[in-house]
């Protein structure tokens, strides 16, 4: 945990909402640190080792009004801090307190519009009583008897106790969702319960992370040597300049090529970390091992698995050669650190071999040092600028660990690469060149396993279909095709036509996440 001991930090407890990670990113938000904790692993120890000025309940999928559903620890609500409970939260919260909930004859599921009754902590400088506002409501159960000592501050037409409080014991609870977007003033409102309710600073900021993270890297490494996997990608450039910043040419990093990266990216990864930051690096082009195990295999999860198991070997046979090495650096983020420890039990989804370095702490017998564990991809491009790195670096649109060897659906080849590699090179140079390139979550070419007649000149050719993918996301989870002018997808297909050998034709994926996802595979 990044915090000092001093520092303020809001308890957000998880009953398995789809979007309980928003509510951790608008107390960030704020300036103040959270962390979220299954409802199951909180209990009177951790609480008092947290000690948290308040704390949050989560949304969920559960119904309060059957048998053996989840619950927030009862001595959650005699700690003195304030309590908020959103949705779900809100509703195990009045049950637990003396009040009760039924299922709804009138669901509300999408936008909704609260009626404000009275004067609310919460509505600080956002909300006026009088008015009407628009907020996000998901639920099948409403609370229909209050627990003493509860007033309703607004109503909806199917929650008449849609934003309840308490203002002696200072719980408060909403039906609706303040922490998605389509809240308009939810942020606000999370920002008013940890600033205004909480007593929070709201201090906590990228370069109180950086100064309090590298104190804590120098005391967990001591002496030893940290080998730190660097893929190029922007948590992996982040967790080594943290890294090298704390403990200099302790420092080694090792950089393996499997020969499926984008054009030029090898040599990028080079020039920037072993001339421009002096971080001592051990690049290893193993194009040729990759390739070669490669050939000829179609299945994409074949393909994860033989890129996977050749990283670490080859990475294992490069790090031996560091002597005194104690520790592997990850860049794992907080929302897999969330995955790992779910209230179901276990990962929320399977995280692929090729991330990060699997396998690899088991096989070295090294201890993690995980610098960024407590990050959110955001924050981890906010701490990248703190550090200093390159604004390209920082805002690099995601590559996976298999590289392209997904982006050609089928056998994967040098030569079918090679073309790939030069189509997505005129297709990110033309979104650059226009101006497009920081709106775009996620843009990227693929090689299709199709074969098309065309006519170049007066000859007939018979080549590749090239399919662009552009997306527009917030964290990837769901995404929208990029619209762009039917001028500019001209303008690419001709330079990629003209230029790349291989490809007569070039089509543009519209399709959304869901039901498509943002990779072909």
């Amino acid at each position: 945990m990044t915090v000092t001991d001093t520092q303020d930090r809001i308890l957000i407890v998880d009953f398995g909402s789809q979007v309980t990670q928003l509510i951790a990113r608008r107390v960030r938000e704020a300036g103040v640190y959270c962390e979220i904790q299954p409802f199951n692993k909180v209990d009177d120890r951790s609480m008092a080792a947290f000690a948290p000025r308040g704390v949050i309940l989560s949304g969920g999928p559960a119904s309060v009004t059957e048998a053996e559903t989840p619950r927030a620890p009862d001595a959650l609500f005699a700690m003195g801090v304030p309590v908020l409970g959103i949705c779900y939260g809100q509703q195990t919260m009045v049950a637990q307190l003396g009040g009760s909930v039924t299922a709804s004859d009138h669901q509300e599921f999408g936008r909704a519009f609260l009626d404000l009754k009275e004067p609310c902590a919460l509505f600080e400088g956002v909300w006026e009583p009088g008015s009407r506002e628009q907020v996000w409501m998901s639920h099948g159960d409403h609370v229909d008897r209050l627990p003493e000592g509860f007033r309703v501050v607004a109503q909806s037409d199917g929650a008449p106790f849609a934003f309840i409080a308490d203002d002696a014991r200072r719980f408060y609870g909403v039906q609706f969702h303040p922490e998605v977007t389509h809240t308009p003033h939810g942020g606000q409102l999370l920002r008013n319960f940890a600033l205004g309710v909480c007593g929070c600073a709201g201090d906590w900021t990228m370069a109180a992370f950086r100064d309090t993270k590298i104190a804590e890297i120098r005391a967990q490494v001591g002496d030893r040597r940290v080998i730190c996997g660097l893929s190029g990608g922007v948590d992996s450039s982040v967790a080594a300049v943290l890294l090298h910043e704390a403990i200099g040419d302790q420092l080694t990093c090792v950089f393996v090529d499997h020969g499926l990266l984008r054009a030029g990216e090898a040599e990028q990864v080079e020039r920037l970390f072993r001339d421009h930051y002096n971080i001592p690096l051990i690049a290893r082009d193993a194009s040729d091992l990759f390739l070669s195990a490669l050939n000829g295999v179609d299945d994409p999860e074949r393909k994860r698995k033989i890129i996977g198991g050749l990283f670490i070997d080859v990475f294992q046979e490069e790090a031996q050669k560091v002597e005194n090495a104690g520790l592997l650096a990850q860049g794992t983020l907080y929302p897999d650190v969330i995955e790992s420890v779910s209230f179901a039990g276990g990962p929320s989804v399977t995280i692929k071999s090729h991330h990060n370095v699997g396998g690899l702490p088991e096989r070295l017998n090294l201890e993690l040092v995980e610098p960024l564990r407590e990050l959110f991809k955001d924050e981890v491009r906010a701490l990248g600028r703190e550090l200093g790195l390159p604004e390209r670096m920082i805002g690099r649109h995601p590559f996976p660990g298999p590289g392209l060897a997904i982006r050609i659906p089928g056998p994967v080849s040098a030569d079918k690469a090679d073309i790939l590699r030069k189509a997505d090179a005129i297709y990110l140079e033309e979104i650059e060149k226009a101006g497009l390139y920081d709106a775009i979550w996620q843009a990227f070419a693929v090689l299709l396993p199709v074969k098309t007649v065309g006519v170049m000149g007066d000859s007939r050719t018979y080549d590749h279909v090239c399919a662009l993918r552009a997306v527009t996301a917030v964290d990837g989870m769901t995404a929208d095709s990029y619209p762009f002018d039917h001028a500019f997808l001209s303008q690419v297909a001709t330079r990629i036509i003209n230029e790349v050998r291989g490809i007569n034709r070039v089509v543009y994926d519209v399709t959304s996440k869901p039901p498509g996802t943002i990779e072909w595979e």
